[in-house]
């Protein structure tokens, strides 16, 4: 199984780029996460996915630390040789506040410290009030490390001084090839792996009960699984959105008690 596995990302790509039809599904799933977002945030009562009452196990984990990360299915999770991914994580900070979270998300220069060994560097392209565009360089472990180059359009909003969220879309997501080196560049459409073809993160933060609710929805498209080879690989390849996201949201907690 690991040779199968370790052949998959130096073989010829199956697509560059996604077709025209799965990146118009990814867009039309993108919309119905965020007009349902959208209804959430009209209210304090329902700005989070949390169940009411919380169930006992859930707010034990979160009264401990621990983040609480659910799978949110699709209708149409395989389409067009693609595969659509929604995870969404839950946690609980003690002591931290609204405007912390929203300090430590906006310095996008300390994303590097902060979410490091994914991030390796980013910085801040523009900036209009609420809204932001970012440049970042991640690296993702796959059977080898893969580094990408994207670039993001983030808003952010609030509902009042406790409750808040964010809406980051990417615009631009590029493989490199000899990352750091002076071999370094990016791979044409037709040198692509399709490891990362587009990625929306949804931030809700709730200040109450001393502390900061964070909830993160991330819907991610990646290539599909070549034919016959499912059993071996696709607990891998789903593995790797659902480890990305909450990397993600404990180190926004670590940065937070920080």
């Amino acid at each position: 199984m690991c040779a199968v596995l370790l052949l998959l990302p130096l073989s010829r790509p199956l697509f560059g780029q996604p077709t025209l039809a799965a990146a118009s599904a990814f867009q039309a799933y993108a919309q119905q996460v965020e007009s349902r977002l959208a209804r959430q945030h009209q209210s304090g009562d329902t700005f989070l996915v949390l169940a009411n009452p919380v169930p006992v196990n859930d707010a034990t984990r979160l009264r401990n630390g621990e983040p609480v990360i659910e799978q949110i299915n699709p209708a149409r999770a395989e389409f067009a040789g693609s595969l659509l991914h929604h995870w969404r994580g839950t946690a609980f900070v003690p002591g931290a506040t609204a405007p912390d979270f929203e300090r430590l998300m906006q310095n996008i220069k300390g994303y590097s410290q902060h979410f490091s060994p994914q991030v390796l560097e980013a910085r801040l392209v523009a900036q209009n009030g609420d809204r932001i565009q970012a440049w970042i360089r991640v690296r993702q472990q796959h059977v080898v490390p893969v580094v990408l180059d994207t670039t993001y359009n983030i808003t952010y909003g609030r509902l009042d001084d406790q409750h808040g969220y964010s809406t980051s879309r990417s615009t631009q997501v590029a493989e490199i090839y000899g990352a750091g080196t002076s071999a370094e560049r990016a791979l044409n459409e037709d040198e692509e792996h399709g490891f990362l073809w587009r990625l929306n993160t949804y931030w809700s933060y709730e200040e109450k009960d001393g502390g900061l609710y964070l909830q993160v929805e991330a819907v991610s498209l990646t290539r599909s699984i070549p034919h016959g080879l499912g059993w071996v690989i696709r607990p891998y390849v789903e593995s790797i959105p659902r480890d990305s996201l909450e990397f993600t949201l404990r180190s926004t907690c670590n940065a937070l008690r920080k």
